[in-house]
């Protein structure tokens, strides 16, 4: 064997590369098999409900018949006429004491003090005093006693339909149905009457500052009442008014920084009482009450309160007709007018009160002990200066 000769070449194998899948034909479908078919049993038919029968119901035995005896027939009471249809509106019947204690009260004797407080503050600039000045504050003091008892009545009778809606006013005698216009009419007429006498009787001329009180509070009643600010400036000219009529029957001059804190004054309780009225009843039974605010009447209150304390001081400086001992007295007085015009306030705008300030004076316990400290102090001034 020849070993030289040479081997057949090995066999060269080439594998063709597989032929790409064509994706853009979708193999065909394989058919599902078919679901079994499932076949419900036939309904079972449910068992009647049994029929329940009740027991025969036992009649109960009736009650035994009750034969009460006969009664007589019972006397009737005594025939009375019937009365008359009474309203419902109608106040119960008073007697003469009832009706007299009513018309008293319409004329508001509670409001008195205000004439007594502020008319004989004319004498704090008559030098020397003698019984003729006070004989003619006397007769200031009840000039305008009758003129404000007249303007009293009178606003009484042109509000009791708007009295009505107010929770405390509704209780006025004449808002309440307790006396009848006619009777307030005819008290009206006898005021006027006493009033014009109280005039011819007087000094002659010397009563214009009461006249035009008058004038003011019948252009008050009839309209200017509604009028926000008008309303509250018309009342604090009243009492101005009054300062005014002392010191003209007195014979004193009149100091224009105590007019100006007389004015200032009236006007912040006035005021003052607007607000309570506003808090306690809203705005329904004032129309001028449209006008306000609380935040616009706080700030005015304390504005006026301000010019107050101001003007007082100022008179106590330079229109005080005092001794050199007697002003330094006067002048302790000042810290008790400015701690009253505090107190006013803290009753007013913290707890909700001030609504007559009459009765703030006469029945709140500080308010009180100041003014009579107060009161001590003008006192003894004007003592040293007489003496």
């Amino acid at each position: 064997m020849d070993i030289t000769r040479s081997s057949p070449a090995p066999m060269r194998v080439v594998t063709a590369p597989p032929e790409a899948p064509d994706l853009t034909v979708l193999p065909a479908a394989v058919p599902l098999p078919a679901a079994p078919e499932v076949v419900l049993p036939a309904a079972v038919p449910l068992p009647e409900p049994l029929e329940t029968v009740l027991p025969a119901t036992v009649p109960l035995p009736e009650p035994p018949e009750i034969v009460l005896p006969a009664v007589g027939p019972l006397p009737g009471p005594p025939e009375a006429a019937a009365p008359g249809p009474v309203p419902l509106s109608a106040p119960p019947p008073a007697d003469g004491r009832g009706l007299l204690r009513d018309l008293l009260a319409l004329v508001r004797p509670g409001q008195w003090v205000k004439n007594l407080a502020v008319v004989p503050l004319a004498l704090l600039d008559v030098r020397p005093w003698h019984l003729g000045a006070f004989g003619q504050i006397g007769w200031a003091v009840l000039g305008f006693t009758l003129a404000s008892a007249l303007v009293y009545v009178v606003n009484d009778l042109a509000d009791r339909e708007r009295d009505r809606l107010h929770p405390v006013k509704r209780n006025r005698p004449i808002a309440s149905g307790r006396v009848s216009t006619t009777a307030a009419t005819v008290l009206a007429g006898l005021i006027a009457a006493s009033l014009t006498c109280w005039a011819v009787a007087g000094p002659a001329w010397q009563w214009w500052p009461t006249a035009l009180y008058l004038a003011l509070s019948v252009a008050y009643s009839q309209g200017l009442k509604h009028v926000p600010l008008v309303d509250a400036f018309i009342v604090a000219s009243g009492f101005v008014l009054r300062l005014v009529q002392g010191a003209l029957l007195a014979g004193g001059r009149i100091s224009e920084w105590l007019a100006l804190c007389v004015f200032a004054l009236c006007l912040m309780l006035a005021l003052g009482k607007r607000r309570h009225e506003m808090t306690a009843a809203g705005r329904a039974h004032r129309p001028a009450l449209r006008g306000y605010t609380l935040a616009f009447l706080d700030h005015l209150v304390v504005l006026v309160a301000v010019l107050t304390a101001v003007s007082y001081v100022l008179y106590l400086r330079d229109d005080a007709a005092l001794a050199a001992g007697a002003s330094f007295v006067t002048l302790l007085s000042a810290p008790c007018a400015v701690f009253g015009l505090a107190r006013y306030l803290q009753l007013l705008l913290v707890e909700e009160g001030g609504a007559n300030p009459v009765h703030v004076l006469f029945r709140d316990r500080a308010t009180l002990v100041n003014a009579t400290l107060w009161a001590v102090l003008v006192s003894v001034a004007l003592l040293l200066s007489r003496l």
